[in-house]
């Protein structure tokens, strides 16, 4: 047998699985449900040890042995043989979301469980293995112990904050259904003083190990589920004057119609599209960490293939294989059933922004927009006006070429009007000082506003072609206009606007691009070829020889890789079950029939071609049915009640572990990329906020790459978005290398989060000491000349002596005319005094004349002399004796 031993992270708490090895084919995994303690599990494997030795007292043959160490079990698979366990070996801590840690996997075993006596070998098992294995669990797969990665942080927040009286009726409920008979043990004995802990049912969209847990989901603990998603997971440090912030961006992959570019594309017969990603942007003050005290926000986004039966066929070998419509849908069955997913868990309103070509020599693309505004008119008919998808088309391709339009002015005012329908969460209500002095744009934000902040409802649904490049970029300037007002709702700046060339957008784009390389990996099989750079028309000539090397090595991968890629995906996620006396994996001629499932069994329920919505969704339009407290979405939580003092639910002794020896290793392992470290300038007398607009050779990256161009670069973008004006030729082959400096830098960012880059450059520091002394514009900014000018020397003269007669006071004067004195000093306005503020002028709150006696009566009762009571006291005081005794 195998004994897998779990505990929490403190190991004061253990549970036993015992897994038995003597069934060929079949997976038997016994859970006692018991909570053991460290002594305990200390007997219970000494015991097992001692049970299981050959000879009693006999040392040497031990009868346990360790075989693995292990971070959490992906989950248990079957191919033609006997069971396989897939464990956890290595984990890198990725992020921190309110002291919940969300780790990557960076290593995997796969251990073969029946025993090798009853072992019943098949020929083609190892063929199996090797597709399976094809999934590289160490490349962007994440994980969470105690924070829910399938779910939004405003979805996850909102259950948090599910009434008290709910909660207690769930609890009594589930208790008859409850896992472990010493669960509850506790809870009376110290005084009944419980908090209740919430345990929701994961997003299966999203979780890719969903298949591989199903054999197990219901014999063991659900402490023991662990669920993985896929995608992107990367956090920055903005630190805002010492504050620290934490961007945080993470990206879940469908698990539902997966696979790469060409093999997948459209939609299935299901609804779920290739290539669906949401992604999210969380930001919180790192200075306080619970969800319960401190400040939260996050905007939810999503890209995914356009929502019809489409494909392209790549027998041909064409760089750009045409795209043919595979059925004819004109009740738009196939994006009734997507957009009713996603009114489900976004709300309303859903916007499209398709950024597909509209005008063609050849058509093309424009088959798509076509059938994808058709299809959206058909549904709009059925639903309310006011909860109507918004359709956006707007083609990004022919604006780039074009010279006259900038492109990321036109996506701005687009991001600006959709993150104003959609609004976004915070989990704090609106600052003081916004209500004192309110913002115009803050005003017109739509959204959900409830007492304890506000709530997104609807998404923006971002696609083009493959949904990479273009995508990636739109999905940025909207993804930056929702942090600048992110950063307005947690009082972090005055006005809801970022520019571009300041460190917290060069963060934030950094952030972004490594997410786009990543998703372009993923379903493409190359890293982006268009980036921000190349739509603000800044990106260096040297780009172009790496955007044709991306594009060949999209184009290699497609060709050659993709189909083998598109198999190990489909065996991982269990889409193909191999099974004897049917055909292999390999020799499917299409997968086409595994992920339509309607072409293998009609389905007995046909859905109404005008109500295409579900039962009770528009009901609580615009909130997402998802997130209502209603029954069906009770029966989704789990509620168990915990003592207050209790390991599981302290977060406290989760984050700092206090109880065991810290090492820095572990401490620091979470390597962020740093505004102050990685972006601002290195010079000194440089104002240290994040929001100041920088030259393109002020980043901290390019100061230390380029230090010969600091003084020559000219170009400075000041307004947000635009594009530089055409300068002379030194200003623009300045420029050019300048930028060339900072791309090479971005291209190793990615390495650059995982490991962190110290750059020593000792040497040449102590000579700049020795030799140069700062110039003034190092230090202030501006250039001084050696010698003040005739004109300027008269002037400050003349302002001196016009001081210094200014207070010439004759001291017998002084005491006698000390009325005449003061008018002829210069007078100053304090600006620290109590009655003003420093910034703006405020007269303190004027008490009225009862709220001072009151305050006066405090005073005196504290010193006990005590007032003697009136007609009104009396009577307030007979009043509660009634209502509270009789």
């Amino acid at each position: 047998r195998y004994f897998l031993v779990g505990s929490n992270p403190a190991e004061t708490k253990y549970r036993v699985l015992k897994i038995d090895r003597t069934e060929p084919k079949d997976l038997v995994i016994i859970d006692d449900k018991h909570v053991y303690t460290q002594q305990e599990v200390r007997e219970l494997l000494g015991r097992l040890d001692l049970g299981n030795r050959t000879k009693i007292g006999q040392k040497g043959s031990s009868g346990l042995s360790r075989a693995v160490s292990a971070f959490g079990v992906v989950g248990f698979v079957r191919f033609l043989e006997g069971y396989y366990i897939v464990l956890i070996t290595k984990r890198r801590k990725m992020a921190d979301i309110g002291g919940h840690a969300v780790y990557k996997i960076e290593d995997t075993n796969m251990i073969y469980i029946p025993n090798d006596s009853v072992r019943v070998t098949h020929p083609d098992e190892a063929r199996y293995l090797r597709i399976f294995q094809n999934v590289d669990l160490s490349s962007n797969f994440y994980f969470s112990y105690s924070y829910d990665l399938s779910h939004s942080l405003q979805y996850n927040l909102t259950v948090l904050r599910m009434p008290l009286e709910t909660l207690k009726t769930e609890t009594t409920q589930t208790r008859q259904e409850s896992f472990d008979i010493f669960e509850d043990e506790g809870l009376t004995t110290q005084g009944g003083s419980g908090v209740f802990g919430i345990c929701s049912k994961p997003y299966e969209k999203y979780v890719w190990n969903g298949k591989l847990l199903d054999a197990v989901k219901n014999t063991i603990h659900r402490d023991w589920l662990l669920y993985i998603i896929h995608g992107f997971c990367g956090q920055s440090k903005l630190l805002i004057y010492g504050r620290p912030i934490y961007v945080t961006l993470i990206a879940r992959r469908s698990s539902k119609f997966a696979g790469t570019r060409f093999l997948k594309r459209g939609a299935n017969c299901e609804g779920d599209v290739a290539n669906e990603v949401e992604t999210e942007q969380i930001l919180y003050d790192a200075s306080v960490m619970s969800f319960s005290a401190g400040s939260y926000s996050s905007y939810v986004q999503v890209r995914g293939s356009v929502p019809l039966y489409w494909s392209q066929d790549i027998s041909t070998m064409m760089p750009k294989p045409p795209i043919t419509l595979d059925q004819a849908d004109p009740f738009a069955h196939v994006a009734a059933l997507h957009f009713d997913q996603m009114l489900q868990r976004f709300g309303s309103p859903i916007i499209i922004l398709n950024l597909v070509k509209e005008r063609e020599k050849r058509k093309h693309e424009r088959i798509l927009s076509e059938e994808l505004v058709a299809a959206v008119t058909y549904l709009n008919q059925f639903l309310p006006p006011e909860h109507a998808i918004i359709y956006i088309p707007w083609d990004m391709a022919k604006y780039t070429k074009s010279k006259l339009c900038n492109v990321l002015d036109r996506l701005n005012v687009i991001a600006e009007s959709v993150v104003k329908k959609t609004g976004f969460f915070v989990n704090r209500p609106d600052s003081y000082c916004s209500i004192l002095r309110p913002d115009e744009k803050w005003n017109e934000l739509g959204g959900y506003v409830v007492s304890t902040g506000r709530l997104q409802t609807g998404v923006l649904r971002t696609n083009c072609v493959d949904c990479l490049d273009r995508t990636n970029t739109a999905q940025f300037m909207v993804g930056k206009c929702a942090l600048a007002y992110q950063l307005y709702s947690l009082g972090l700046i005055d006005k809801p606007n970022l520019q571009f060339d300041t460190d917290a957008v060069r963060l934030f784009e950094e952030l972004y691009e490594d997410h786009g390389d990543t998703l372009s990996l993923q379903y493409g099989g190359s890293q982006l070829v268009h980036r921000v750079k190349t739509y603000r028309k800044i990106a260096p000539w040297t780009q172009h020889s790496k955007d044709i090397m991306q594009t060949l090595s999209r184009y290699y991968s497609n060709a050659f890789s993709d189909a083998d890629r598109q198999d190990s995906i489909n065996l991982f996620l269990g889409v193909f079950k191999p099974t004897e006396g049917k055909p292999h994996l390999w020799e499917l001629p299409t997968d086409f029939y595994l992920h339509h499932k309607n072409t293998l069994s009609l389905s007995q329920t046909r859905r109404s071609y005008t109500y295409w919505w579900t039962t009770g969704v528009l009901k609580h339009l615009p909130l997402p049915f998802d997130e209502v407290t209603c029954a069906e979405n009770r029966r989704k939580l789990t509620v168990k009640k915990f003592h207050k003092y209790e390991e599981e639910i302290d977060i406290h002794n989760e984050f700092f572990r206090p109880y065991e020896l810290s090492s820095f290793d572990e401490t620091f392992c979470l390597a962020m990329t740093n505004s102050t470290r990685d972006f601002m300038p290195k010079n000194v007398g440089i104002d240290p906020s994040p929001f100041t607009v920088r030259k393109p050779d002020e980043t901290g990256k390019s100061v230390l790459g380029n230090k010969s161009n600091r003084e020559e670069t000219v170009l400075q973008r000041k307004t947000a978005a635009s594009a530089p004006p055409p300068p002379s030729e030194e200003a623009v082959s300045s420029s050019s290398e300048d930028d060339s400096g900072t791309d090479k830098e971005d291209e190793g960012a990615v390495s650059q989060r995982s490991t962190p880059v110290k750059v020593t450059d000792t040497g040449d520091n102590t000579k700049i000491t020795e030799n140069v002394v700062q110039s003034t514009k190092d230090v202030y900014g501006v250039n001084l000349s050696d010698v003040p000018s005739e004109d300027d020397l008269t002037i400050y003269a003349r302002f001196v002596q016009l001081g210094q007669s200014q207070h010439k006071q004759d001291k017998s004067s002084q005491q006698f005319c000390s009325k005449h004195h003061l008018d002829r000093v210069i007078n100053l306005i304090p600006i620290s005094s109590f009655s003003q503020d420093n910034i703006y002028e405020v007269q303190p709150p004027r008490a009225d004349r009862k709220s001072i006696e009151i305050f006066h009566a405090h005073i005196q009762a504290g010193r006990g002399n005590m007032q003697p009571l009136g007609k009104d006291d009396f009577l307030m005081y007979r009043e509660y004796i009634r209502n509270r005794y009789m």
